[in-house]
């Protein structure tokens, strides 16, 4: 409770110093009303949730001068009950109740369906086609031949990725201006498109279930590296929740020795590069935490300038390297694999853009959920189209990695500020 009093203190001190501003668009009288009857009529998921409404009704006051007189006082009253009843900062980048799905109103059922059928169906799809591109054999007798260029896969990828972010950016931020550096982006983009291209060349050496499995232990390296280099402190169900999926990860790997010493060298390629994608993850996701705290760097900018910044740097590789000739004489031999490739690519931008609708509208939380189901069903798909065998003690270890993961979701997310 004295922790809620503070942060609310704090929030009207911010609001208190925005009166010194112009009022620009309505007359303090209508939002003095538009607040006061929206409170009175108990309509709580429309009451302003960040301090534009607020502060343009302090900055007009009835002395003639802004920030003072009983207009500003009052208006600040009012700012500070609205945002207590509603339990939620004024600098809430969303409106209604993000996380809190009992509160939302009729249509909040309409748009959580939608994103749940966005994310579940853009990514089951994205990931049966990864597997049909990667695993697939092209070809037929002794000219038959792999997919094995997961450099130029992901180059297409992160230019389908920009080009929706720069659209995403047009439609609904093109009034905002991204003052982050460039050279967090392309520091960021290495350890993004490393962990990309990691985890598709991954499936050379693991079916597919393994790699959705281990690309799932995604919380183990961000809290190691939150730990270590932001100095973050998480509660005691964060750890358990990343023990229990580390025991449930064990298990799924366990295989008793069979002494086929290429088959284990095999797997063991293929498990080293998914512990090299989930470190780069946590890598990312550092840089991406820091750019946000200093720089309020938004998602679709982000998006667009890491994508933008592996474009260029797979770009040059695939042209010293050479792959992108190779790539291109492959997909003259075979050209319905550019059918999958743009599919794969538009999926994975759908994707993202609907991750991102549903932490906006409905928290983190719900996102974690929706997303932590779809990985289990696609794994399950994997199975049954496809013919991968799973033996039942890699079925407990799957159970006891998504129980580890709705776990965290619901109970982990409790990690403090990093102290300096």
């Amino acid at each position: 409770m004295a922790a809620r009093k503070k942060e609310l203190t704090a929030s009207s001190a911010v609001s208190f110093t925005d009166c010194v501003q112009p009022a620009e668009q309505m007359q303090s009288s209508h939002l003095e009303e538009a607040i006061q009857g929206r409170m009175e009529s108990g309509d709580k998921g429309t009451l302003p949730s960040d301090a534009s409404l607020c502060r343009d009704l302090m900055s007009s006051s009835d002395t003639g001068s802004p920030g003072q007189g009983p207009r500003c006082v009052r208006a600040q009253q009012l700012c500070m009950r609205a945002t207590a009843e509603r339990d939620v900062r004024l600098d809430l980048p969303v409106t209604g109740a993000a996380g809190d799905m009992s509160s939302a109103p009729a249509s909040g059922g309409l748009r959580l369906l939608v994103c749940f059928l966005g994310v579940f169906v853009c990514y089951f799809y994205y990931g049966i086609l990864q597997e049909t591109i990667t695993r697939r054999t092209y070809g037929e007798g002794e000219k038959q031949e792999k997919f094995r260029f997961a450099l130029s896969l992901v180059f297409v990828q992160c230019i389908v990725n920009a080009l929706f972010a720069k659209l995403l950016i047009q439609c609904f931020d093109s009034g905002k201006t991204d003052r982050t550096q460039s050279w967090l982006y392309s520091a960021c983009s290495l350890s993004y498109l490393g962990a990309m291209v990691s985890s598709n060349s991954a499936l050379q050496f693991v079916n597919y279930p393994t790699q959705v499995l281990g690309k799932s232990c995604k919380p183990i390296p961000v809290m190691l590296l939150g730990v270590t280099l932001l100095r973050k402190k998480y509660p005691l169900t964060k750890y358990l929740c990343v023990l229990l999926i580390v025991f449930g990860v064990a298990l799924f790997m366990y295989k008793p020795k069979t002494g086929s010493g290429d088959g284990d060298h095999t797997v063991g390629y293929g498990e080293l590069l998914l512990l090299l994608s989930l470190t780069l993850d946590g890598l990312t996701g550092v840089s991406q935490d820091y750019m946000r705290a200093h720089f309020q760097t938004g998602s679709n900018h982000m998006m667009l300038s890491i994508n933008l910044w592996s474009s260029l740097f797979l770009g040059a590789g695939i042209v010293l390297t050479g792959e992108l000739w190779d790539f291109l004489s492959f997909t003259e031999r075979y050209p319905s694999i550019v059918y999958n490739i743009v599919l794969f690519s538009l999926t994975s931008a759908l994707g993202q853009t609907f991750i991102f609708m549903t932490v906006v509208y409905f928290g983190p939380l719900t996102c974690s959920i929706i997303t932590t189901t779809r990985k289990f069903f696609t794994i399950l798909a994997s199975v049954i189209l496809f013919s991968n065998p799973i033996s039942s003690i890699q079925w407990v270890g799957t159970l006891l990695v998504f129980l580890g993961l709705g776990l965290d979701a619901t109970y982990g997310k409790g990690s403090k500020k990093p102290s300096h």
